[in-house]
């Protein structure tokens, strides 16, 4: 199932909104930069960078599906960021270290497979919320 782009509403896929007629996000909503609406929500995870300029310019803050995703990105780089620093800390205190060694690598593993996730999910044209985070998304794209 496919959300629609200008309203949120669950549609159809390929099927235009009964709402507000607006398109499923791929098939035929493309943006002035020749982006369409699940490549620009996809491109929102690959860095903070593209995130942020969807969220500045034009055609593309206008949009709720791909506003979603860019808070959602930002939102997670945050939490991500927050979580190392508190690890980094916590592996200076002697003993709960060693235990952040084996850590690491799991934490890693788990934050690439929900990049993933999130990346194809957006590539589909589906709002898939992350636990806290896509809540707080969903409120700030809401708003505009």
């Amino acid at each position: 199932m496919a959300f629609c782009p200008n309203c949120g509403t669950q549609i159809a896929d390929g099927a235009a909104c009964p709402k507000c007629a607006g398109a499923a996000p791929g098939v035929g909503g493309t943006a002035a930069g020749g982006l369409t609406d699940n490549m620009a929500g996809a491109l929102a995870y690959v860095t903070i960078v593209p995130a942020i300029i969807f969220l500045v310019l034009e055609p593309y803050n206008k949009k709720r599906f791909i506003r979603f995703h860019s808070f959602q990105c930002i939102f997670f780089a945050i939490a991500w960021t927050v979580l190392w620093i508190a690890l980094a800390f916590i592996g200076h205190i002697p003993f709960l270290g060693w235990a952040t060694l084996l850590l690491w690598p799991l934490i890693s593993l788990a934050g690439l497979v929900v990049w993933i996730i999130v990346v194809l999910k957006a590539y589909q044209g589906q709002m898939f919320k992350l636990p806290v985070i896509g809540d707080m998304a969903e409120k700030q794209a809401n708003t505009v």
